[in-house]
């Protein structure tokens, strides 16, 4: 007899736009939404100020771990702007997912260089943080097709 049903401005909203209104309307579905938002919202803050923010201001513990790697301030300021690129990218609903897998990728190439070039140091960080932006991008999936639509003209 229980049914979930949408709203009626929802789904006139989903009908007009031609997007599927997959969300779950239950409290759990609600509670699972808002804490996978509130982890992209900590992510995005941990990559934009603990992260990206020292590269970008050339702080020199950033400084010193690039001179190390033969990189430079050239190197530091691109992994600065190309975190922070992900932070922002993280909280627009469109590149969600795109952000989550960039970011990850750029997580596997901070491991790498963790093990190879410090020894393994703080080797554990990237491959801790990957987890979550794992998540992120399956659960935010949905909007690639959008997005690969407008890239591709078809919006």
């Amino acid at each position: 007899m229980s049914e979930t049903t949408l709203p009626a401005t929802t789904a006139a909203a989903s009908a007009q736009s031609g997007t599927v209104v997959a969300e779950s309307a239950t409290a759990r579905g609600r509670r699972a939404r808002i804490a996978l938002r509130a982890l992209q919202i900590v992510l995005a803050l941990f990559y934009a100020v603990a992260s990206a923010l020292p590269k970008l201001i050339a702080h020199p513990s950033a400084s010193e771990g690039f001179a190390e790697m033969g990189w430079g301030d050239a190197g530091m300021y691109t992994i600065g702007a190309l975190e922070l690129a992900g932070a922002v990218a993280l909280l627009i609903p469109l590149l969600q997912s795109v952000a989550a897998v960039a970011l990850s990728a750029l997580m596997v190439g901070a491991f790498v260089v963790q093990v190879s070039v410090f020894d393994g140091e703080n080797a554990a960080t990237p491959l801790i943080l990957i987890v979550p932006l794992a998540l992120i991008a399956r659960a935010r999936r949905e909007h690639n097709a959008r997005l690969l639509g407008l890239v591709r003209g078809r919006a």
